[in-house]
């Protein structure tokens, strides 16, 4: 999706300690008001903020992701992850797909109030509708601007079927509310969790919250009565598919009281490709020969990798009584595609 669906917010009314930012503006975002906020977990991040025309998107007809409609609040994302499939999107506005994707976020300051019109409107069918499958929608932002308690009472109000998938601990703030949604309504929460380990957490997840907050996420969504799913994603090559990785995350996520557990290779796309082959290069210089091995021909290692993967977790999820792969309700990342032999062959450092 491109950004014609975006205008402006000519509003320039500061939030508490909001200060303008610097031009220049993106060309995609000339006239929109652009904010930094003085505080350290908000150090060298700018915030666009816009008025959005739509809020509630359509998934193309050739994805194969089990959900047709998405809400995105927020582009781009403070969690700064490594291997984040969604970074191409900025370029789409002019930014990069790098540090600009860390840094640079816009922000659908509308997002409550044009979801209600758009849930109102005769065209409108019910359908279930995503968040999370893109960007996070509570990233750290989100404390900020508070967006999606409008955004979750919308969907309340007009008893609207919906999923959330997280990384962060935000959600908690809204449990009342999904609560009472849940007594409407379908709603399905699941939280993303590819590893445990905490070295590795800091390397390439270094704006999420920590593995052990985000399974007491898990643990206090379940202990409200949700049944909640975990994306083992992404299992990352030479870092986090050993036995000895996979036993201790699928045993803290069954701890945690997690209803299920899906695993899900990496993938690397375009924009996403690069920045992770940098970061792989200064990090961990010696597993560059197996990316290459596994990622040359294209976004997606080879089938046989991620069927022996996923054998992996699901015997370790059997073995901790969990269900070896998510509800078909549960939110994905897109897809994979068919095995197929790639005509592109690409390029890893």
């Amino acid at each position: 999706m491109r950004w014609d669906n975006l205008v402006a917010d000519p509003n320039t009314t500061g939030l508490d300690g909001s200060a303008p930012a610097t031009p220049p503006l993106p060309l995609a975002l000339t006239g929109a008001t652009a904010r930094s906020f003085p505080t350290p977990d908000f150090a060298g991040m700018t915030f666009y903020e816009i008025q959005a025309k739509s809020i509630i998107n359509r998934v193309p007809s050739t994805s194969r992701v089990p959900f047709e409609w998405t809400i995105n609040p927020y582009r781009g994302c403070s969690h700064a992850c490594v291997y984040c499939f969604a970074r191409n999107t900025h370029t789409y506005l002019g930014l990069d797909a790098g540090a600009d994707f860390d840094r640079k976020v816009i922000v659908k300051t509308n997002a409550g109030e044009l979801l209600r019109r758009e849930l109102a409107a005769p065209s409108w069918r019910g359908g279930q509708i995503a968040m999370g499958t893109n960007v996070d929608c509570y990233q750290r932002a989100e404390g900020r601007y508070q967006l999606l308690p409008e955004i979750i009472s919308a969907l309340r109000d007009f008893a609207n079927p919906f999923s959330i998938l997280t990384k962060g601990t935000l959600i908690l703030r809204d449990l009342p509310l999904l609560r009472q949604a849940a007594q409407v309504t379908r709603v399905s929460l699941a939280c993303s969790l590819g590893f445990v380990d905490e070295r590795l957490w800091r390397a390439v997840e270094p704006g999420t919250p920590s593995p052990g907050r985000r399974l007491h996420v898990v643990r206090q969504l379940t202990e409200a009565g949700f049944a909640v799913e975990v994306l083992m994603a992404p299992i990352l090559p030479g870092l986090s598919d050993d036995d000895e990785s996979i036993e201790a995350t699928v045993a803290a996520v069954a701890g945690a009281g997690a209803t299920g557990v899906t695993p899900i290779a990496l993938h690397l796309r375009a924009g996403a490709r690069d920045w992770y082959a940098r970061w792989l290069g200064r990090a961990f210089p010696h597993l560059v020969p197996r990316y290459r091995e596994l990622y040359g021909a294209g976004a997606y290692s080879p089938q046989s990798y991620q069927r022996e993967l996923t054998a992996r977790v699901r015997i370790a999820a059997r073995r901790h009584g969990l269900h070896p792969g998510a509800r078909r309700d549960a939110p994905r990342p897109p897809d994979q595609p068919p095995d197929q032999p790639h005509a592109e062959q690409l390029s890893l450092l």
